[in-house]
Parts: C-alpha cells; sequence; structure tokens
C-alpha cells in the first residue's frame, strides 16, 4: 500500500465520486508515466542471396503519446558471434520511460563478415526515419547503444556518419546517420583488442581463429588457410571506429569497466583521446571494478548515467498540437 494515496474516512465529496461505496478506499493521483508500447519482431531488412533469405529483426518500445519524440537503437554484444537482442530490458524500459522510443536490433554475425553489420546497423537507422511516422520518431534525433561488439557496432555507425559506402538495401532515400553514440566497453580499434592484458591473452587475439580475424577476413576454407587480424592491418584499420577517425563526429559517450578482463579498457582510453584531440564532444566515464558485462552494467548508476545523457544531447519528446491529441489520455504526459 502507498501511503498518502488511500483513504478510507469519506470526505466532502467524497461520497459522490462513480463507484464509491462505504469502505472503500480511494486512491488518487496525478499521471506522469506514459504507457510503453513493446512491438517484437519486425523484419527490418531481408539479406537475399541465390538461395535463400535471411530476415533481420528488431523490437520497439514505443510511449503511447502524441509527442514527437527521439529514438534509440540497442545492438546487443556477444564476440561478433551472436545478437541476444531481447537482453538488456531495464536499459531499455529506463529509456522508453524516458521518453525515447527503444529499437532493440538484430544483426548479421560471423561466418558473415565485415561491412555486413555495418550495413545492417545502418539498415536500421533508415529503416525507422522510413517510418518515423507510424512510431512518432523525430528523424532528426536518432541515437544508438551498444555494449562490447554492439559497442563497437554503434561506434562505427557514429564514426561513419556521412559514409555512404555502407548505405546497401531499403530506404536508401533516408540517411543513415545517427546524432548520439553511447558505448559500453566497446571494442574501438580490432588490431588491439589485447593491448594491456597478459602475453598469452595477446597471442589469443594474434590466432587466425580469434574472431575478430573471423570478422575481417573469414574463416579458412578451399586455398584460403585463414588469416590473423594483423594480416592486413588496412583492412581491420577499416573496419575499426579508429580508422574512421577524420570530419565531424555526433556526441559519444564512452563507459567501460577498471576490471575488464576481456576487452582492455585501452579500447576506451584510444577512442576518448582521438575524439578529444579532434575537439569533438565526448564524456568518458570509468566504472571502478567493473568486469566486462557484469552485474555492474545492469544497475541504477550506471542506468541512470546513460539515460540522462542521452536526456541532454537528444533531448525529451516535443509536444505535437493535432486533432488526433485529443483522443489519447496520454497526449499531455
Amino acid at each position: 500500500m502507498v501511503m498518502g494515496l488511500f483513504s478510507q474516512t469519506a470526505v466532502a465529496g467524497q461520497t459522490e465520486i462513480t463507484g464509491y461505496t462505504a469502505g472503500a478506499q480511494v486512491m488518487q493521483f496525478t499521471p506522469k508515466t506514459a504507457v510503453i508500447d513493446e512491438l517484437n519482431d519486425l523484419v527490418y531488412s531481408q539479406i537475399m542471396t541465390q538461395r535463400n533469405v535471411t530476415p533481420l529483426h528488431m523490437s520497439l518500445l514505443v510511449p503511447r503519446h502524441q509527442a514527437l519524440k527521439p529514438a534509440i537503437i540497442y545492438f546487443p554484444g556477444g564476440g561478433f558471434t551472436s545478437t541476444d537482442y531481447h537482453k538488456f530490458i531495464a536499459m531499455r524500459m529506463a529509456l522508453a520511460k524516458a521518453g525515447f522510443v527503444v529499437a532493440a536490433v538484430e544483426y548479421r554475425v560471423i561466418p558473415n563478415t565485415f561491412p555486413a553489420p555495418v550495413v545492417d546497423g545502418k539498415s536500421a537507422v533508415r529503416y525507422l526515419r522510413a517510418h518515423a511516422k507510424e512510431f512518432g520518431i523525430d528523424p532528426q534525433r536518432i541515437g544508438v547503444l551498444g555494449d562490447s561488439a554492439g559497442g563497437w557496432l554503434a561506434q562505427m555507425l557514429g564514426m561513419t556518419n556521412s559514409e555512404k559506402s555502407f548505405d546497401q538495401g531499403d530506404d536508401l532515400d533516408q540517411s543513415s546517420d545517427v546524432q548520439a553514440v553511447a558505448t559500453l566497453y566497446g571494442i574501438s580499434n580490432l588490431l588491439n583488442i589485447g593491448e594491456g592484458f597478459s602475453e598469452d591473452t595477446q597471442k589469443v587475439h594474434q590466432s587466425m581463429s580469434a574472431t575478430e580475424a573471423l570478422l575481417v577476413n573469414g574463416p579458412a576454407f578451399r586455398d584460403f588457410v585463414g588469416a590473423s587480424i594483423g594480416h592486413q592491418p588496412e583492412k581491420a584499420l577499416q573496419a575499426s571506429p579508429m580508422g574512421h577517425i577524420q570530419g565531424p563526429k555526433p556526441p559519444f559517450l564512452i563507459m567501460h569497466g577498471s576490471a575488464d578482463s576481456l576487452v582492455s579498457p585501452v579500447q576506451s582510453v584510444q577512442l576518448y583521446d582521438a575524439l578529444k584531440k579532434q575537439g569533438q564532444q565526448v564524456t568518458y566515464i570509468l566504472v571502478k571494478g567493473a568486469e566486462h558485462g557484469d552485474i555492474h552494467w545492469y544497475q541504477e548508476p550506471v542506468i541512470d548515467e546513460v539515460v540522462n545523457w542521452f536526456k541532454q544531447t537528444l533531448g525529451g519528446p516535443i509536444k505535437v498540437k493535432n486533432s488526433d491529441q485529443k483522443s489519447d489520455p496520454n497526449a499531455n504526459l
């Protein structure tokens, strides 16, 4: 029971409330939170080959009101091998309650190779812009968020704003540029993921079977024996956010854990330093004691930091006056 909301004593006018009877508890408050609608597994892109069609999905959280809403696209991590896009629900729901349309997106992973994930990420951005009216999205305010490999993808989208070579597929009349990037323990340079770790760990990343090597070079097959990530440094750098440092960038929020033993904090430090040197708007937060994807990242201080940063960077919902607003009970939220 919430104290202050209930009353068992009839006060002046209370007996005239429709449905009241003696002994009833009356709850009275002012609604402040919009209804959140969930739209699951929409197909935003279809990858067609000679013998196969692969649908790519996104799930949406949409605040139900008539205001023009900024949007956030969440890209899940998974070591370039999986995209469990239904995770991080606490973060996504917090963003939705703050007034954002939140899209959680599936993208291609290994055995697909670069630039497939970036092509997919940009397709997702264009899809939301193409359907902005249906979802109440402000197409001028779309941000991206990702963790680990998803952080790499979010970074790649922000760092390649205005680069048209990755725009493939549908909705090519729409821009794939993003206006804000938040990356959690993400990867900024595929060539040195293990930097700062032990020699044995760095040898793992030099292997031809390391996931970053498979992402860039593909697996050994027929007359191709495979290659390490350092086999063609220029190719690996092209597939890395650090390979696209020149030119204007959207605002960045970079977060990493000091105890990360999978993706070195060097990944975030080098991106932060490079963006800062270029005069870009960038914030770096080191979470003391946090491991890679551990429980720290699901706590309110981290979630609040991300939500507040997006609110400050993209702004909140903008009220739009129209005839439909009168029929929507959440229109003024």
